[in-house]
C-alpha cells in the first residue's frame, strides 16, 4: 500500500503480529504455493513486439548494439528480457503479497560494493526497474535466471533443479527467520563477505567456487583509481575521457567550440542541483571535487540504449579523481502490469527503492533531471566504481552457482522483509519445501519459454524485423563442466 506521503508499505500497519500471518495463511489458502509453479503462455504473447517497444525511447544509434548484446545467448537475451518477464509474471497466480520489488532480480544483478564503513558487502546492485509487486515475481526470474545460466554452463538437469531449489529455500528460511526478529534487526542484517553468515562461509572454497572467490578479490581493486587508469588519459594537462565509439563517446564528440565551455558551464549546474539531493554532509564531501569531463558510456545489456553518461571529478586539493555514472531511469517494467510510480521522478523512484531495499547504499546515491536535446530525462546518480563486482556467470561451477543462488536467495528475503509484510510471506511460504518446489517447477518451464523466445529474437534480427550492430559479440565461453 501507499501512504498519503508516497512512502510505499507492504505491512497493514493497523494490524497485530498474529492477524499479519492470517493474512499470509489465508493467502496460502486462496493460491497455495503450489499453483505458483504453473507457465501457461496467454495467447496473445509477443516478446519481441515489447522490446522492440522499448527502443521507442532509447538513443537510437544504440538499439542495434542492444539487440546484438542480447542475441549472444539464451541468457543475455534473459539479460534484456525484463519486460516480457514482467507481462509473463502478471498472467501467472499469484500471492497477493506485495514487497520493494528488485524488478529484475537476476543473478548478474547481485555482486560486491563497498559499504559507507569500507566493508565488502554483498547485495542487490541493479534498481532500474525497482517498483512495489508480488514478492514472488522477484523470487521467480532469479529462479529463472539460475537455470538458465546453469544451462548456458552446462550443467546437468539434477544440478540445475538443485541450485534453484537451494536458492529459493534459502529466500524461504531466511524469510521465516526474519519473521522472528524484530524489524530493527531486519533493517541492521547484511551480508558482509569478512564474516560471512555461517550458512554460506563453510560453501566459499577457492577451488569449489573459483568464481565467486575471484570477483571477491577484484571487487576490492575496482575504485576510481582503477577507472581512471583505465578509461582517462592526460591532454593538455588536464584528465580527459579516452574515446572508445560507440561504448564511450565523449561529450566534445557532441559538441563543438564556445558549446563545450557553455554545455560544461550547465554540466557544473546539474551537478550542484543533483547535489541538493544529498545528505548535507555528503553535499560538503561532494562540494570538495571539480566538475572536468563527461562521457557517454554503454553499460549492461537491458539498460543499453538508456542515456546513460560517466562523470569525472577531481579532488580540488590533490586532483585524485572519482567517477560518477548519470544513469537514465525511465519508469519501472513493473508499471504497466503493477500500478504506476508515486514518484514524480524515477531517478528519484530508483533511489528510494534502492535506499529501502540495500543494506547500505552507495554515499553519493541521489537523482536529478535533466533536459538535453530538448528532451527532458531522470537520472539517478552513484559511484561509477567503488569495490563494485559481480561474479561471472559463463566461468562458474556447479557449487559456484549454488552458493551464489543461496546468498542471492537470503539477500531478495532480507529486501522484502524490509519492505514487505515478513510475517505475512512467512506464513504464506510455511514450513515445507513446497514453494521452492514450485519455483523451481516454474523456472525449468519459463527456461524452455526462453529459449524458444531467444529464437524469435534471433529470426528477427535475421528477417531485419530487429536491427543488429554487426560484428555480433563474440559467443560467451561456457564455464567448467
Amino acid at each position: 500500500m501507499t501512504s498519503p506521503a508516497g512512502r510505499f508499505t507492504g505491512v497493514d500497519e493497523g494490524l497485530s503480529a498474529g492477524a499479519r500471518a492470517a493474512l499470509g495463511r489465508a493467502a496460502r489458502d486462496e493460491v497455495p504455493p503450489a499453483a505458483l509453479a504453473a507457465w501457461v503462455p496467454p495467447p496473445d504473447r509477443d516478446p519481441i513486439g515489447l522490446i522492440e517497444s522499448q527502443a521507442a525511447t532509447r538513443v537510437p544509434e544504440l538499439v542495434p548494439l542492444r539487440h546484438a548484446r542480447m542475441a549472444v545467448s539464451p541468457f543475455t537475451y534473459f539479460r534484456g528480457a525484463a519486460l516480457p518477464m514482467a507481462a509473463d509474471l502478471a498472467s501467472t497466480p499469484g500471492s497477493g503479497l506485495t514487497a520493494q520489488l528488485c524488478g529484475d532480480a537476476h543473478l548478474a544483478n547481485f555482486g560486491f560494493f563497498a559499504s559507507p564503513e569500507r566493508h565488502l558487502t554483498f547485495d542487490v546492485n541493479d534498481f532500474d526497474e525497482t517498483a512495489p509487486g508480488p514478492f514472488e515475481w522477484d523470487v521467480k526470474r532469479l529462479a529463472a535466471s539460475l537455470e538458465i545460466g546453469g544451462r548456458d554452463d552446462g550443467f546437468t538437469t539434477k544440478d540445475r533443479g538443485r541450485i534453484v531449489r537451494h536458492a529459493v529455500r534459502s529466500y524461504r528460511e531466511a524469510m521465516r527467520e526474519f519473521a522472528s526478529l524484530p524489524i530493527l534487526d531486519v533493517w541492521y542484517a547484511h551480508l558482509d563477505i569478512d564474516d560471512l553468515l555461517p550458512r554460506f562461509h563453510a560453501l566459499l572454497d577457492e577451488r569449489r567456487t573459483p568464481s565467486v572467490w575471484a570477483s571477491i578479490v577484484k571487487a576490492r581493486a575496482h575504485d576510481s583509481l582503477q577507472a581512471f587508469e583505465k578509461l582517462c588519459h592526460v591532454r593538455d594537462g588536464e584528465p580527459r575521457i579516452v574515446r572508445e565509439p560507440p561504448l564511450i563517446v565523449p561529450i566534445e564528440d557532441f559538441v563543438t567550440g564556445s558549446g563545450r565551455a557553455e554545455l560544461l558551464a550547465a554540466l557544473e549546474g546539474i551537478v550542484e542541483s543533483y547535489m541538493q539531493t544529498l545528505q548535507h554532509d555528503r553535499r560538503h564531501l561532494l562540494g570538495q571535487y571539480r566538475f572536468v569531463d563527461l562521457a557517454r558510456k554503454v553499460v549492461g545489456v537491458g539498460s543499453v540504449g538508456t542515456a546513460t553518461w560517466i562523470a569525472l571529478l577531481v579532488d580540488r586539493a590533490d586532483d585524485s579523481p572519482l567517477f560518477l555514472q548519470v544513469k537514465e531511469a525511465q519508469p519501472s517494467v513493473l508499471e504497466r502490469f503493477t500500478s504506476a510510480s508515486t514518484f514524480e521522478n524515477h531517478g528519484e523512484r530508483v533511489v528510494a527503492g534502492q535506499r529501502l531495499i540495500q543494506a547500505a547504499s552507495d554515499i553519493f546515491l541521489g537523482w536529478d533531471r535533466v533536459a538535453w536535446d530538448g528532451i527532458e530525462r531522470d537520472y539517478y546518480l552513484r559511484q561509477l566504481r567503488d569495490w563494485k563486482g559481480s561474479a561471472d556467470v559463463a566461468g562458474m561451477t556447479v557449487a559456484g552457482m549454488e552458493l551464489w543462488g543461496r546468498m542471492c536467495g537470503w539477500t531478495l528475503a532480507r529486501a522484502h522483509a524490509r519492505t514487505g509484510d515478513r510475517l505475512a510471506i512467512a506464513a504464506y511460504l510455511g514450513k515445507s519445501d513446497t514453494f521452492e518446489r514450485a519455483i523451481a517447477d516454474f523456472a525449468a518451464a519459463y527456461a524452455d519459454q526462453n529459449e524458444r523466445d531467444y529464437g524469435l529474437m534471433v529470426a528477427a534480427i535475421a528477417s531485419g524485423r530487429l536491427a543488429a550492430a554487426t560484428p555480433a559479440p563474440a559467443k560467451r565461453k561456457r564455464g567448467p563442466q
